[in-house]
């Protein structure tokens, strides 16, 4: 693993930004080493910004502080790439009505059959649901996800890998992803696509995980 590589699936939640898919794959941060501010904050040095992120709790829930340093003006999506170990029976709940871009270039409207997390079926597709700051993933418990950006476009990305990717050797992989944007790749954002650094050179947001 090194700045530029490839992405690893190693499972877990990574921080992809300054974009998703595209160059570098999956972003600069996750293959960079964080260095430790406290006990529950960390930073991440990338070539054009900086970014920090700091853990507390409240009510029983996780919360992340987010903070990136950039030069005004510089645009970047960004993505909490969470891949969940859920059963064939989970289902992905969002609000009625959400526009939901599909791979490919299909608009629909949430709900989808993508709500369905499971089981296998030799698929892969990527969507993303626009304008959607909050989603539960449903598998027996609850996890919800809950996104804070004032001013910045929030989404959330759906990575629904039903053992059809890679083709030599597929496997199962679904990523839940609370995002700031409306595309997985900066290179193709449009200029309401992407979040912007404003002229105080900090961006800040929060994202509160819930599990009941």
């Amino acid at each position: 693993m090194r700045p530029g590589g490839a992405f690893v699936d190693a499972g877990g939640l990574e921080e992809c930004v300054p974009t998703i898919r595209g160059v570098p794959d999956h972003g600069d941060a996750w293959s960079r080493a964080w260095t430790p501010l406290s006990t529950t904050a960390a930073s991440v040095q990338c070539p054009d910004f900086t970014l920090r992120r700091e853990f507390s709790q409240s009510d029983g829930s996780l919360v992340v502080h987010y903070r990136l340093d950039a030069a005004p003006g510089y645009r970047f999506l960004w993505a909490a790439h969470a891949l969940l170990d859920v059963s064939p029976t989970a289902v992905l709940q969002a609000p009625a009505g959400t526009e939901t871009r599909i791979d490919g270039g299909e608009i629909a409207t949430w709900p989808t059959p993508l709500e369905r997390l499971g089981p296998d079926d030799g698929t892969a597709i990527g969507a993303i649901l626009i304008d959607c700051p909050t989603t539960t993933v449903i598998d027996g418990e609850r996890l919800t996800f809950l996104l804070d950006a004032p001013g910045q476009p929030i989404s959330t990305a759906l990575w629904r890998n039903l053992r059809g990717w890679p083709t030599d050797v597929p496997y199962r992989s679904i990523g839940v992803e609370p995002m700031l944007g409306r595309v997985f790749d900066l290179a193709e954002a449009g200029p309401d696509d992407a979040a912007r650094v404003p002229a105080t050179g900090t961006c800040d947001w929060t994202l509160t995980v819930t599990a009941s």
